[in-house]
């Protein structure tokens, strides 16, 4: 039976909860490459309970993405399949203390930013030459460390997405979509974005093994009843299909969620 690792986003893990049953599951995300291979954050200290407006999941993407214990968790998982998207790839960078976070919307309100090491955190933004640079290199060493590892022995699988531009309401309209924003009250350019994700998928074909694709730009749609609410990359159930029909072609089995622990309650 396939164990699935996804290093990526929702648009990957929502495949399983929206459209079928959940396989067994790793869900790396809320991270970037350069995050990936940063040294960990000295003097960070994770809360014992979860912070508020935080689950599980959340928290632990978080977390893992401060103390960089995520590729040891991915070469233990020892997955048969690897699917790779750059969705989350939008948040600026942070340099602290000669370690590099994700700012994702989960460390703002986790009140982490507020601990020692990140008060004078400097930041990296997403846009900028500095970080496509940091990007570049970063996948330099992730097409490495699958040779070096057992990952090596995966089927990679590169889920291809864009941005929407338009968005279908809940009674089949489709309209433009407006208001883009990373961060709440944080607005960004989608076209940018979307340049900026082909640049990536271009530079990480170039280094890694080789890869399987998997796309769907025909269903490049967000969905005003989402279950997740109305974003540029919440797409209309046709998207989810469409992918899930061709991740089984590569060979993607699906199986029950089991009860209890394990990486597969712990995505979810």
């Amino acid at each position: 039976m396939s164990r699935i690792a996804i290093i990526g986003s929702c648009i990957t893990r929502d495949l399983w909860p929206i459209r079928g049953d959940a396989p067994d599951l790793l869900y790396v995300s809320r991270t970037s490459l350069p995050s990936l291979f940063s040294a960990p954050v000295k003097g960070f200290r994770p809360a014992e309970r979860l912070p508020d407006g935080l689950h599980g999941q959340q928290h632990w993407a978080l977390v893992a993405d401060i103390r960089k214990t995520a590729l040891a968790e991915l070469v233990a998982f020892r997955p048969t399949h690897v699917i790779f998207d750059f969705i989350d790839e939008r948040f600026d960078l942070l340099a602290v203390k000669g370690a590099t976070v994700t700012h994702s919307w989960e460390l703002e309100v986790s009140g982490y930013m507020a601990q020692p090491p990140f008060r004078a955190a400097r930041a990296i933004p997403r846009l900028s030459g500095a970080c496509e640079r940091l990007w570049a290199e970063a996948a330099g060493e992730f097409a490495a460390f699958v040779r070096a590892t057992s990952l090596k022995d995966a089927r990679l699988i590169l889920h291809a997405a864009r941005w929407a531009a338009s968005r279908r309401d809940r009674k089949g309209r489709e309209r433009p979509l407006s208001g883009v924003e990373i961060l709440p009250g944080r607005a960004t350019d989608l076209g940018a974005h979307n340049r900026l994700l082909a640049s990536y998928e271009a530079e990480f074909r170039r280094l890694m093994p080789p890869m399987a694709e998997v796309a769907a730009p025909d269903h490049h749609i967000a969905d005003d009843g989402h279950r997740w609410g109305l974003s540029p990359f919440h797409y209309v159930p046709a998207y989810y299909d469409e992918i899930r029909r061709q991740l089984q072609a590569l060979g993607v089995e699906r199986r029950l969620r089991p009860p209890g622990g394990g990486p597969s309650a712990r995505a979810a």
